[in-house]
């Protein structure tokens, strides 16, 4: 792709005023691939374009995925891998390029084969990472997660040397967003940054999932943005903001209004992309028209908030996300090797992900103000940074109460809730 790549293309966006939108659009058959990339190419908004792949390709079952291509089995999203690259080049041709960037979105710990079809068709935007598409996922090995994501880089990288510059977003900022302090989502996040460019890529997004509270979000952003100022010098970067990640409003209302205050959160902290939800999420996979309905909406909030970003020295969470980012890096030099000893030690621990090489000590909960926080850092080297509820167990009650929190409060059943915000509408 000519123009400066994926990353260029919201570069300049930023720079005239605008803030990117973006679905998370995948369809199985390629007319409606491509008309799903047609819509929101004509949203608008300032939109790029979205390939998210089903469920066989990203656990590497390609036989179930092939299977599915040749039956015209409907998969709950594109098979890159199982579909002939000519299908896919007629899927992209006249949409895809300077000025309307596709990025392809996946969920696998082995993702080689992904983009090795990607570039074949001439994509070279996708994301993920060798933690965040590996502990919430399933139950591959992390050190196998690792050198797979290692290989996957120098495959994408190498696309650099026909004149293209590759992108790659961290997911490390949405790894088991609802209930993780925004501490950890932003070391995360910053650590896959500095694993990507250790294997040769230049262009890099670094994500950070909407949480409970707008204030701490507002703070994370800000560490987030002055954590990449130090560590990615040399690099083209920018803010990804995702929609709430978690048990979305099931009111029209509740979900419209939520995803403009992740509008705002995006704007508001200087960010550069926002992935939208739609009014579906807590029902469905929403159709075309309706995230069409989400781009234009979030681009119609963002169009009228003006740009306030915090400076994320002094707070709490700056604090606590350096502090985990340094006690990774000085483990080891390499941010792979690093990111392995950092979870056999316990020093990156992500609240209650069952996954076998994820310590399990640390413990999260929303606070009676809404912000999140630390009810057990188990081994982090948090102690005298973290303000750490009194040791009590987080009940399952409890949890189950946080998990739907957000949608309680955003759909207006909440009591906490006083804040009820008026309705919003598209």
């Amino acid at each position: 792709m000519t123009g400066g790549g994926f990353g260029a293309f919201v570069r300049r966006a930023h720079d005239a005023g605008r803030l990117v939108v973006q679905p998370r659009m995948g369809m199985s058959s390629p007319r409606r691939m491509r008309a799903g990339l047609l819509a929101t190419r004509d949203a608008r908004a300032t939109t790029v374009g979205t390939i998210t792949l089903d469920s066989y390709t990203r656990v590497g079952d390609l036989e179930s995925a092939r299977l599915a291509v040749l039956e015209d089995v409907a998969l709950n999203g594109y098979p890159i891998v199982s579909h002939d690259a000519a299908t896919t080049a007629a899927v992209l041709d006249g949409i895809h390029g300077p000025g309307f960037p596709v990025q392809v979105r996946h969920g696998s710990a082995a993702p080689q084969d992904i983009f090795r079809a990607l570039t074949a068709v001439g994509l070279d935007a996708s994301e993920g990472g060798p933690v965040s598409y590996c502990l919430p996922y399933g139950r591959v090995p992390l050190r196998a997660s690792v050198a797979h994501w290692a290989t996957a880089c120098r495959l994408l990288a190498a696309r650099r040397e026909s004149g293209a510059e590759p992108h790659l977003e961290t997911f490390g900022g949405c790894v088991l967003g609802q209930l993780c302090p925004p501490s950890l989502l932003v070391a995360v996040s910053v650590l896959e940054a500095l694993f990507f460019h250790r294997h040769g890529i230049r262009s890099i997004s670094v994500s950070y999932a909407q949480q409970t509270h707008p204030e701490q979000d507002a703070e994370a952003v800000a560490a987030l943005r002055r954590l990449c100022a130090h560590h990615l010098p040399d690099t083209e970067w920018h803010v990804v903001v995702y929609a709430y990640m978690g048990l979305y409003p099931e009111t029209e209302q509740g979900a419209y209004r939520l995803l403009g205050k992740a509008a705002e959160l995006a704007v508001g902290s200087g960010s550069e992309r926002l992935i939208v939800k739609t009014v579906a999420e807590s029902r469905r996979i929403p159709t075309v028209a309706e995230n069409v309905a989400a781009l234009e909406y979030a681009a119609e909030i963002a169009a009228r908030t003006p740009r306030t970003p915090l400076d994320a020295t002094g707070t709490q969470t700056y604090a606590e996300a350096s502090a985990l980012v340094n006690a990774v890096l000085e483990l080891d030099d390499d941010p792979g090797t690093a990111l392995l000893a950092a979870f056999a030690e316990g020093r990156l621990d992500v609240p209650y992900c069952l996954h076998p090489d994820n310590a399990g000590f640390s413990r999260s909960y929303i606070a009676a103000d809404g912000r999140l926080a630390w009810a057990d850092i188990g081994r982090m080297p948090l102690n005298g940074i973290a303000d750490v509820r009194p040791a009590r167990a987080v009940t399952a009650a409890e949890l189950l109460d946080s998990l739907s929190y957000v949608r309680r409060s955003f759909d207006g059943h909440d009591p906490r809730n006083t804040r009820a915000v008026e309705p919003a509408r598209p």
